[in-house]
């Protein structure tokens, strides 16, 4: 999830307090006077001095008084995280890609890690990509469950702002099928990935097994 934090920002000779969001590849900015949205590919220049950063991009430049925040924020808008190292994606894995219509992400993941079922649910697997783009289509969160691995995880990929399948609905699906939400990623500039797993009590060889249904 981005780092968000409340500040001044100066652009264009005026100064005004609003709340400021570092996202995965756009630093946003929001106040009643001033809504800014800069990308990073947009960005001609990243600075910190102090504890402000300061960005210059097609229409100006901006300083943000971050606090001591402000060098990492910039180190972080400089060398942004990939999607493979957001979704924790480790060379060993065994994985699933199911109903992911991301060509360039399947590439990815099939070149990073040491299996990849693509259509397919693998047992045994590490981690399952699930697509989904409506909510009739979680009901099958608890037969995936069952191909995890008991320290796997379950990343529920759908498109943002869908009525058809809104956060609550995949949050109340990973419930139903007996898992917890414990990360959420920004997937692509159209989708997003909630990441569910297995809770501790309730995998093999736990001191105190309990279903989180109960």
């Amino acid at each position: 999830m981005g780092a968000e934090a409340s500040c001044n920002v100066t652009f264009k000779n005026r100064t005004t307090t609003g709340k400021a969001r570092l996202e995965t590849d756009v630093l946003e900015f929001r106040s009643p006077e001033l809504r800014l949205s800069i990308p990073f590919k947009q960005m001609k220049n990243v600075t910190s001095r102090g504890q402000t950063l300061f960005v210059t991009f097609a229409l100006g430049a901006a300083s943000f008084d971050l606090g001591p925040a402000a060098a990492k924020w910039a180190d972080r808008i400089r060398h942004p995280r990939s999607r493979l190292d957001k979704l924790g994606v480790k060379p060993a894995w065994r994985a699933s890609a199911i109903g992911v219509s991301d060509r360039t992400f399947l590439k990815e993941l099939k070149q990073s890690v040491a299996y990849l079922s693509i259509g397919r649910v693998a047992k045994e697997s590490d981690a399952i990509f699930f697509g989904a783009t409506k909510a009739a289509e979680l009901a099958r969160l608890e037969r995936l469950r069952s191909a995890l691995k008991p320290n796997g995880a379950i990343w529920v990929v759908r498109p943002k702002g869908r009525p058809e399948i809104s956060e609550r609905a995949v949050m109340a699906a990973g419930k139903a099928a007996g898992l917890v939400d414990v990360k959420v990623v920004a997937f692509s500039p159209s989708h997003t990935a909630e990441k569910f797993v297995i809770p501790v009590s309730a995998r093999p060889g736990s001191s105190n097994p309990r279903s989180s249904k109960s």
